[in-house]
């Protein structure tokens, strides 16, 4: 624990956005650290926590199994904040009801309140929600001060404390960082002492601290934002002469995309080899169906890959005996869509080829440094690196590639078809200057054909999906809204310029209930 500093606790009960509330509370300069639910109450009340933030959870608070407190002893440690699965736990703890709806409420949702929990907070708010099961009784000494859009409690209070259904920690929450606050500051009485280290030197300490001063480290390039501020930073660590990256073509790259990145890396000093291995990739990935299959199948073919760098690159076989990490540029959201980051019971979202993807047995180290980081957190550490903005500013890219953007199973056909249309797609966008309005935008090749008209003849081809969404860190989304004729001006030059596609669609799902991409 950082010492000197009034702390607000998270207990993580599973939520995917536990570990944005902490780093919202500190981004307002309040300390939080995360907990898994099941802490000993001792270790809690040694910490002499200022507030308690209960997380969201998958789980039903009736299930059985699902993660439980006893909440009467956590209010007298500290005033607590129950959030989704966490109002839902005070709810049945202190005597409430809590019952399934038939009414589940996913994504937008206007709350009216009576008593806005912060001055701050409009009458009528745009929130975040994802639950299924609502507050049907509020516990005794309890009111309830908002109601959804559905007509369930949004938000209820006592003296001790807060509950809210929805997410207050999601960007898409209309000043839900001053409900955060005003929980800190009014209910708690905590202060905003919390001034973070530069990323930039906390990271590169942590690194150091980790490789020995004559260990060197394979780093995987993947072309995204991700790893290339990954390699930087550690090349500005350790020097080039210990910081071997490989640049991998697998075939699963945006189109001419390899060299162009390739010369960038190259444009940088970064120390980089670049490696075809398409074939190898598309071997793995043969007569595979399961998304989760493609992206386990990717992890092993990547490791595989660079294991042999070792071996065969002569500017990398010199110092084979030394090298002992591998370095990914593996994000928080990755990880937390893969596995619980704090112990707590977070369910498997999908397998990401760098987290749930990798092999069992690695004969190197994994070195991920910005793994605890959000997105738009490493292009602030881009930046401080001094990386251009043409790299900083491209849309997020997946690790497995185009596999995952190619339904069933991947061949050289389908990856041909789909480059070209998003090409021709993020063309498009960069033409009408959407590009930068967007945080992510893509093709999806479904594996569903359709009947098409195209030169009076009968046509059987496959249906193309359109996705573009904003968001600031990825945990949360919405789908942009383009003017209709944008969209036909897409479909006429995809269906008029690639073969294969017979019909374009727009894919109009928040985050949640769905993910972004869609595999």
């Amino acid at each position: 624990m950082q010492t000197g500093q009034d702390l607000i606790l998270i207990l993580d009960f599973g939520s995917q956005l536990t570990q944005l509330i902490a780093r919202r509370l500190r981004e307002i300069h309040f300390y939080s650290e995360i907990l898994p639910f099941h802490t000993d109450l001792e270790k809690i009340k040694a910490l002499k926590p200022k507030g308690i933030i209960l997380s969201g959870g998958p789980a039903s608070v009736y299930e059985a199994g699902s993660p439980q407190k006893n909440l009467k002893e956590v209010l007298e440690i500290a005033p607590v904040l129950g959030i989704c699965y966490g109002m839902q736990l005070l709810t049945k703890e202190l005597g409430g009801v809590v019952e399934r709806s038939d009414h589940r409420e996913y994504g937008f949702n206007r709350v009216k309140w009576s008593k806005p929990l912060s001055p701050k907070i409009p009458l009528l708010q745009k929130t975040w929600m994802s639950h299924g099961d609502v507050v049907k009784t509020v516990p005794p000494e309890f009111e309830i001060v908002a109601m959804s859009e559905g007509a369930h409690p949004a938000a209820m209070k006592s003296d001790r404390a807060w509950a809210v259904q929805f997410h207050p920690e999601v960007a898409h929450t209309e000043l839900g960082i001053e409900l955060l606050k005003s929980f800190a500051t009014d209910l708690c009485g905590a202060k905003a002492q919390w001034d973070a280290p530069s990323m930039k030197k906390a990271l590169q300490a942590k690194a150091l601290a980790l490789v020995g001063k004559d260990e060197h480290i394979l780093c995987g390039l993947s072309g995204g934002v991700d790893s290339s501020v990954v390699a930087t930073l550690l090349t500005e660590v350790f020097g080039k002469e210990r910081v071997h990256c490989v640049f991998v073509d697998n075939g699963l790259l945006r189109f001419q995309e390899f060299e162009s990145v390739m010369k960038t890396y190259l444009d940088r000093g970064l120390n980089v080899t670049g490696v075809d291995a398409s074939k190898e990739f598309l071997l793995a990935l043969k007569g595979l169906t399961d998304p989760e299959k493609k992206r386990k199948a990717i992890g092993r073919v990547f490791i595989e890959v660079f294991e042999k760098s070792i071996a065969s690159d002569p500017r990398i076989s010199l110092y084979r005996q030394q090298i002992r990490w591998l370095a990914q540029g593996t994000l928080y959201p990755d990880v937390i869509e893969s596995v619980s980051f704090s112990g707590g019971p977070s369910q498997t979202i999908k397998s990401h080829h760098n987290v749930g993807g990798l092999p069992e047995k690695m004969k190197l180290k994994l070195l991920e440094p910005v793994r605890e980081l959000f997105k738009d957190e490493v292009r602030v550490l881009g930046k401080e690196l001094g990386l251009p903005e043409e790299m900083l500013g491209r849309h997020p890219f997946p690790g497995p590639g185009l596999s995952i953007r190619v339904m069933g199973e991947v061949t050289s056909e389908s990856l041909e078809i789909l480059k070209k249309a998003d090409h021709i797609f993020i063309s498009k966008l960069r033409e009408h200057n959407l590009y930068h309005k967007i945080w992510q935008a893509f093709c999806v090749l479904t594996n569903v054909k359709t009947v098409g008209v195209q030169g009076d003849g009968r046509t059987y081809d496959q249906v193309l999906a359109l996705r573009a969404v904003t968001s600031i860190d990825g945990m949360t989304a919405d789908w942009f809204d383009f003017e209709s004729g944008f969209l036909r001006e897409v479909s006429n030059e995809i269906t008029n310029k690639v073969r294969g596609i017979s019909r374009v669609v727009y894919d109009i799902t928040s985050k949640p209930p769905s993910t972004i991409e869609w595999e």
